[in-house]
């Protein structure tokens, strides 16, 4: 993400990620916002897997955390943010992580990996025993019709 000084966040929203109940919470606020900003049927269910498995890990391996959901702008471009935070251990080897297929916890793997997969920006920071913050961002497509 090398283009930060034309970003504008228009509007943002904060979900805390402590239980599973808030994974529904914040892919069902993400899912109004990407609607909001016009990105397609498609992309907002983009956008919701994304939440979901960003939470999902918090859960999973750093509770607390939270989900940072931002409608934003950069020129023409609307789309949506979604920042993924976490006070964790941390992610010892970030490479390895992003790597489909790995997983510490027993899971498949798929979670970071997918959703750099999904994203049209993604970019991570992780230290050990401070937390993991992973932003993702979305942009509406000006070739798809709703």
């Amino acid at each position: 993400m090398s283009d930060d000084s034309t970003l504008e966040t228009l509007s943002e929203t904060r979900v805390a990620i402590l239980r599973d109940t808030d994974i529904v919470l914040a892919c069902q606020k993400g899912r109004r916002l990407a609607a909001e900003q016009g990105l397609s049927d498609n992309d907002q269910v983009i956008v919701v897997i994304i939440i979901s498995e960003l939470a999902r890990n918090i859960i999973r391996y750093a509770t607390p955390g939270e989900i940072i959901l931002a409608s934003i702008r950069r020129g023409n471009a609307h789309g949506v943010g979604v920042v993924a935070r976490d006070t964790g251990p941390g992610i010892p080897d970030i490479e390895r992580a992003l790597q489909g297929g790995y997983s510490t916890g027993g899971g498949l793997g798929q979670g970071l990996s997918g959703a750099r997969r999904l994203a049209d920006e993604f970019e991570i920071a992780s230290e050990a025993g401070k937390g993991t913050t992973v932003k993702i961002r979305k942009w509406k497509r000006h070739d798809e019709r709703r």
